[in-house]
């Protein structure tokens, strides 16, 4: 479960850089994961993650201060709501529909209202 684990970070990690430079992928959530998975598969693995300044530009603040920039919450809320909306129209059943709209409403609840804005 180690190896696996190990696995999942670099693979997470690798998302996270191409989120970088790609917009329509988000950098922070596979980040985010990264690091979870590092921190359950290996304490060397998560110190050398930590040291990186992709988590020092992306992660830090948020994992210290629980808390994120304007930008980063946009970079994060944006791409995510226009795939989910994609899949919202793309999708012809009801119930389906139902479940995405409750998605969107409690990802914007959860950014706006229990992740604090900072400058």
């Amino acid at each position: 479960m180690k190896y696996v684990c190990i696995a999942l970070g670099f693979l997470c990690t690798f998302l996270g850089c191409l989120g970088v430079a790609l917009p329509i992928l988000p950098t922070v959530p596979f980040l985010l994961l990264a690091s979870f998975f590092f921190a359950k598969g290996s304490d060397r693995f998560h110190s050398w993650f930590k040291s990186t300044k992709l988590y020092k530009n992306n992660l830090e603040s948020f994992e210290q201060s629980r808390s994120m920039t304007l930008k980063t919450k946009l970079c994060i809320l944006i791409p995510v709501s226009i795939m989910l909306l994609i899949a919202f129209f793309a999708m012809s059943n009801l119930p389906g529909r139902i479940v995405i709209i409750v998605l969107i409403m409690v990802k914007y609840y959860y950014f706006l209202f229990r992740i604090k804005t900072i400058q």
